[in-house]
C-alpha cells in the first residue's frame, strides 16, 4: 500500500449501550491512542489513507469506536471490514466488545436519566433486548470481551490498561518547590516539608544565594538528618511511582516545602530530581517560589518603609 500508511495497531470498540464504551475510548486516549468515534465506516478507508504528518503519527495505535447510533451502522459490513483489516495487518486488527447484564443497563439509564438509542418512545428493557439481538454476531466475533456488569468506571479504567497499555510508561512527573508563606500548591499529589533541616537564611554570607548554589547545597547537607531524610524520600517516590503507573495516573507532582521556598526545598528539589532521572525517570522540575518575594514579607524599616534589600527566608 503506497498512499496508506500503517497504524501501530487497529482496535474496533463497540458493545451494549451503556457498557462503558466512552470511559474505554478515554482510558485508550490517555495510554496515546488516536480515537475516533462514531466513524462511518465508509470513511474509515479515507481515515486510514492520510497521508503522514496531516492528521499526526499514524504510527500510534488506532481505536473505532462503533455503536448501533453510529451512522451506516450494519453489523455483517463491519465484520467484513474487520476481516478485511485483519487480511491486510495481521493480528494487530481487532474488536473490544463491552458487555453488561440487562437489570444494571436499566439501573443505569434509570440512573442518568438518559434515553436508550434504540428505545425513544418504548421502555429501555425492550432497547436492551433490541440492541443485544442486534450485536450479538459483533460480540461473537470479538477478540477481547469486557463484561461490566459488576465493574465500575475505574475498574473498567484498569482493565484496558492491563488489556492496551504499557505498564512501562511512567506518569509524567513534576518536582515542585514552594514557600509555605504563599501557601501550599493545590495540584501537589506528594508533598514534603522541608523545614525540619538547617536553614540557610541565618548565615549572612548564605542567605542571599538560593538552594542551586553549592555553597548553600553544601550548608543544607551538613545536617545530620539530611542523609537518611534524602534516602528516605527517594525510596518512598521509587516505590509509589511505578503503581501510580499501573493504576493509569497520568501526571504526578511532587512538591518540597520550606519557609520562603528559597533555598531548602529548592535544594532539595533539585538533588531528588536528580537521583529519579538516575533512576529512569524524567522528571520537570521547576521552583514556584524562586526569587519571588511578596509585600507581606518584606521587613520593614522603623518609619514603616520596605529595605531595599530585603530577602525573604529559605
Amino acid at each position: 500500500m503506497s498512499a496508506r500508511t500503517r497504524p501501530g495497531q487497529i482496535l474496533f470498540v463497540t458493545g451494549m449501550s451503556g457498557a462503558g464504551k466512552s470511559t474505554t475510548l478515554r482510558t485508550l486516549e490517555d495510554l496515546g491512542w488516536e480515537v475516533v468515534d462514531n466513524l462511518p465506516l465508509r470513511l474509515l478507508d479515507r481515515l486510514l489513507a492520510v497521508p503522514p504528518g496531516e492528521a499526526g503519527d499514524r504510527s500510534r495505535p488506532l481505536a473505532i469506536g462503533i455503536d448501533s447510533r453510529t451512522r451506516d451502522f450494519d453489523v455483517t459490513n463491519i465484520i467484513t471490514r474487520l476481516d478485511d483489516l485483519r487480511a491486510e495487518y495481521g493480528q494487530d486488527s481487532g474488536l473490544l466488545f463491552l458487555d453488561c447484564k440487562g437489570i444494571e443497563l436499566s439501573r443505569r439509564f434509570s440512573e442518568t436519566r438518559r434515553r436508550h438509542p434504540l428505545a425513544s418512545d418504548r421502555p429501555v428493557a425492550d432497547g436492551i433486548a433490541r440492541e443485544r439481538e442486534l450485536l450479538a454476531p459483533l460480540r461473537q466475533a470479538a477478540t477481547h470481551l469486557i463484561d461490566t456488569t459488576e465493574t465500575n468506571a475505574n475498574a473498567l479504567q484498569q482493565e484496558v490498561r492491563n488489556l492496551f497499555g504499557s505498564r512501562s510508561d511512567p506518569p509524567v512527573l513534576t518536582m515542585m518547590s514552594f514557600g509555605y508563606s504563599r501557601g501550599v500548591p493545590r495540584n501537589a499529589d506528594l508533598m514534603f516539608d522541608m523545614r525540619f533541616l538547617r536553614n540557610p537564611h541565618w548565615v549572612p554570607l548564605l542567605k542571599p544565594m538560593t538552594g542551586r548554589d553549592v555553597e548553600v547545597a553544601a550548608y543544607i547537607a551538613e545536617d545530620p538528618a539530611y542523609r537518611e531524610a534524602v534516602d528516605r524520600i527517594e525510596g518512598l517516590l521509587l516505590l509509589l511511582l511505578p503503581r501510580y503507573a499501573t493504576e493509569g495516573k497520568a501526571y504526578v507532582t511532587v512538591a518540597f516545602g520550606c519557609t520562603g521556598g528559597q533555598h531548602r526545598s529548592v535544594h532539595i528539589c533539585e538533588y531528588i530530581g536528580e537521583r529519579l532521572s538516575a533512576a529512569g525517570f524524567s522528571p520537570m522540575v521547576t521552583h514556584r517560589d524562586l526569587g519571588r518575594l511578596s509585600s507581606a514579607e518584606r521587613p520593614e524599616k522603623e518609619d514603616g518603609s520596605e529595605k531595599p534589600d530585603a530577602r525573604r527566608a529559605g
